[in-house]
């Protein structure tokens, strides 16, 4: 029988239908999700080990739940994923504002419609849609809010009594009866706000100002906050904490991969930006690494955590870089050039937040630094380390049969010691910058000995990321200015800057200049 035909108490009745409550609603999906091997958290990467197992014990135990994590760990897109686990349809009287059962009415409006109609009462079906409710904690929020108060105006068109239960204006809680209802950041609630809603969960219950009222609410609660709230903004009171069955915490992405599948699925790249831009494997690797070096850099504040959005705006940036490059010179087709990686700077500065030295370094060098550094750790897995052939090289005495090391590097660190310099401008054609790199004594045939089959493209590419590499391994300068990246010898540009520096009072530059 088609349920949309139930349109009164009577037929609803005879239909057989029988009411679960929302948890064992969410249960009962819940179990014939995992039976046929579905994920109710599609979209979700990162936490089919972890976080979602924690999860669906919890929802199978009937439990409210609390997840504790540091910003951009998808907690809330948890939570509104759970709408899928409800029915597609259920039945409500019509009209009432708590989505009140037909069979187990909570509300006067509804006892008192029954009362009145009986089997011809109307019936509405609500959609899985529209039971889902959400709130931000922030400290303003009242318990009129949340719970509901008394309404003088309805009194007074109504001419009603304020002992009469129907002056009562709902708060967004009792509208979320039958549903789910999440609050966001909950240690941002005010703490007699919290002990209004201990009530909530430990008797099942509201109570409106002193209203002898009551209305055991059929809701599943999902709390969110961060850990740092805990101490520097507020906390969750003790009796709430206790009351809220199951604690899960989230994370960040462990790896590299995941942390690319995320940024590939949630980055709002445009089809005609795809059509033109590519972005390489190397070029997507280095946009995730700096969300990793941040996460570990001593400038950053861990506490506050870097969420998965700074990598997700990055890779935005960085694709934007290009194509605003390929718009300038009309070039139909162009990819994205590791210099192209300094628009994604804007990205970094707002979205981590700094210690006190972080703050005296300032946020634009933070946001550098950390870049530098992604191209220092991703270097290492594309070409020999650096840092270990000085390492070698520096181990002490060898045996006559045992041969120093070759440095497969040194072709081009000669060509810069020789007193040459390569200039990249920001915005160049990518036929002027490939002509620039192939200027580099070595360059072309060390990527090629280690590349061989790269293409073209491919293979400036690399060239461009070998400079930048070296340069974060302090084996040649690089110097951003002017809208241009210098490549320079490092003997030759710390003597330069040096002399510089003597002769500041002449000239009227100043350290700033550098």
């Amino acid at each position: 029988m088609d349920i949309k035909k139930i349109k009164t108490l009577g037929q609803l009745k005879k239909s057989g239908y029988q009411p679960l409550g929302v948890k064992e609603e969410i249960r009962k999906n819940l179990v014939n999700s995992i039976r046929n091997k579905e994920n109710p958290f599609e979209g979700i990467l990162g936490y089919e080990d972890t976080v979602i197992p924690d999860t669906e014990r919890a929802l199978l135990s009937r439990h409210n739940i609390l997840f504790l994590g540091l910003r951009g760990q998808a907690k809330t897109r948890m939570a509104r994923q759970m709408i899928e686990l409800l029915d597609e349809y259920i039945p409500v009287v019509a009209g009432s504002e708590v989505n009140d059962d037909p069979l187990n009415p909570l509300s006067k409006y509804a006892r008192d419609l029954i009362a009145e109609h009986g089997d011809e009462t109307p019936v509405q079906w609500l959609h899985r849609s529209e039971r889902y409710g959400e709130k931000l904690a922030t400290p303003d929020v009242s318990v009129a809010d949340l719970i509901g108060d008394i309404d003088p105006i309805k009194a007074a068109n109504l001419k009603l009594s304020f002992a009469d239960e129907k002056v009562i204006h709902y708060g967004i809680i009792p509208r979320s009866n039958r549903g789910i209802f999440v609050i966001n950041e909950l240690p941002d609630l005010q703490a007699r706000i919290q002990v209004a809603l201990f009530n909530i969960l430990q008797e099942g219950d509201i109570q409106i100002r002193g209203f002898k009222l009551r209305m055991p609410l059929d809701i599943l609660f999902v709390f969110t906050a961060n850990p740092e709230d805990y101490t520097n903004r507020g906390s969750i009171v003790t009796p709430l904490k206790d009351r809220i069955e199951s604690q899960i915490l989230t994370h960040y992405p462990k790896d590299i991969e995941t942390s690319l599948a995320i940024t590939e699925q949630e980055a709002e790249i445009l089809p005609e930006q795809k059509d033109k831009i590519d972005v390489s494997d190397l070029v997507k690797r280095l946009v995730e690494q700096v969300a990793f070096e941040a996460r570990a850099n001593e400038y950053v504040d861990k506490k506050s955590g870097v969420s998965a959005r700074l990598t997700i705006a990055a890779f935005e940036n960085a694709v934007s870089s290009a194509e605003r490059r390929a718009i300038i010179h009309n070039e139909k087709n162009t990819q994205v050039w590791i210099s192209d990686l300094s628009g994604i700077i804007p990205a970094i500065t707002g979205k981590i937040e700094l210690v006190y030295e972080g703050e005296q370094e300032g946020p634009y060098q933070v946001a550098v630094n950390l870049l530098d550094k992604a191209i220092r750790t991703q270097f290492a897995q594309y070409f020999p380390n650096p840092d270990q052939l000085k390492k070698r090289r520096g181990s002490g005495k060898r045996s006559v049969e045992e041969k120093e090391p070759e440095n497969p590097y040194k072709t081009i660190s000669r060509w810069f010691d020789a007193g040459n310099h390569l200039d990249l401008l920001l915005d160049m054609k990518d036929a002027d910058k490939i002509a620039a790199l192939y200027k580099v004594d070595g360059l072309y045939g060390f990527v090629k000995k280690y590349y061989p089959h790269a293409n073209e493209k491919e293979n400036a590419l690399l060239m461009e990321f070998v400079l930048h590499g070296l340069s974060a391994y302090s084996m040649i300068s690089k110097k951003m200015i002017a809208g241009k990246i210098e490549f320079k010898d490092l003997v030759g540009s710390m003597m330069n800057l040096g002399s510089i520096n003597m002769d500041d009072e002449e000239s009227g530059f100043s350290e700033e200049d550098y």
